[in-house]
């Protein structure tokens, strides 16, 4: 198992395809392991000539785990609903820095970044605070941390908030009603979901860590004035069913970055079901190939 060094902060990362490759970065989204992003997906993308990487943020899966704080996700949201700056054991910018920590690992100077909901997040940000390492920028599902856009519906927030599992089967159970809360709504597939929590949770369950990656999202606040000046050739994509991170996220994200792609994935919801990865992949790739690198 390779492991990459922010600090004190250890992640785990895998890649496939051949290291002469040109590299392209996989984030991850809120409380989700590498293993999100698919074997056979990241395999595809390998296929068409990439380094693929997928990691651990930190706080789930393999990577280091902030148990010593214990996450207050109530006090923070009162916080800043007063105005009032939030208290965080780390943001998205520290996020960042550990993706620019698995590429130095690696020795990549830079990548194509690809993240989705709080991955697009973080490479968002990366975007912003490490430009020189972002060959191009590919925001999925994602927005820039105004207030106003990328809001979830009542039925996806209360999924999102509810109570913490506590063993396998409650959070098999967890998984699954965000699926069908927030999913692609004509693909909900109990097998594969249930399979793929299954799997999730026997690799790390971190409820907690979750609940502190939340935080780090709360208090990072806006990213659209810095968005503002990123160079960095950006592709965003929504799907036009995501409850989770309403479109209205995807399509600022769009407008804030100079020159930005948008485009709208009819029927995808906040998941990128089997059904969705040839248009998907199409989408990053063309965009990845844009300059030649």
């Amino acid at each position: 198992m390779a492991f990459a060094h922010n600090g004190d902060v250890e992640l785990f990362y895998e890649t496939f395809g051949r290291t002469t490759d040109r590299a392209m970065l996989l984030v991850n989204g809120l409380g989700s392991q590498c293993i999100s992003y698919r074997t056979e997906f990241c395999q595809r993308i390998a296929d068409l000539g990439y380094l693929v990487i997928r990691y651990d943020n930190r706080d789930v899966g393999l990577s280091t785990k902030f148990d010593h704080v214990r996450p207050d996700v109530g006090g923070v949201l009162r916080a800043l609903a007063g105005g009032l700056a939030a208290s965080a054991p780390y943001l998205l910018a520290d996020m960042a820095g550990d993706a620019v920590a698995v590429l130095d690992d690696l020795g990549i100077e830079r990548a194509h970044v690809v993240g989705a909901s709080m991955g697009g997040m973080i490479a968002q940000t990366m975007a912003i605070e490490f430009p020189e390492r972002v060959a191009s920028l590919t925001s999925i599902m994602s927005t820039t941390g105004d207030r106003d856009v990328g809001q979830p519906t009542s039925v996806a927030l209360q999924a999102l908030l509810a109570r913490p599992s506590t063993d396998r089967a409650s959070y098999v159970a967890r998984q699954l009603a965000g699926a069908r809360a927030w999913g692609s709504p004509n693909l909900y597939d109990e097998a594969r979901l249930s399979a793929a929590a299954d799997e999730a949770f026997e690799r790390s369950f971190s409820p907690a860590g979750f609940a502190r990656q939340f935080i780090a999202i709360q208090a990072s606040g806006s990213r659209t004035r810095a968005l503002a000046e990123v160079a960095v050739r950006t592709l965003v994509v929504h799907g036009d069913a995501d409850t989770l991170i309403d479109i209205s996220g995807g399509r600022r994200t769009a407008a804030a970055v100079p020159k930005a792609r948008f485009v709208a994935i009819k029927g995808m919801g906040h998941d990128y079901p089997p059904e969705h990865w040839e248009q998907l992949i199409g989408l990053v790739h063309e965009h990845a190939s844009a300059d030649g690198t």
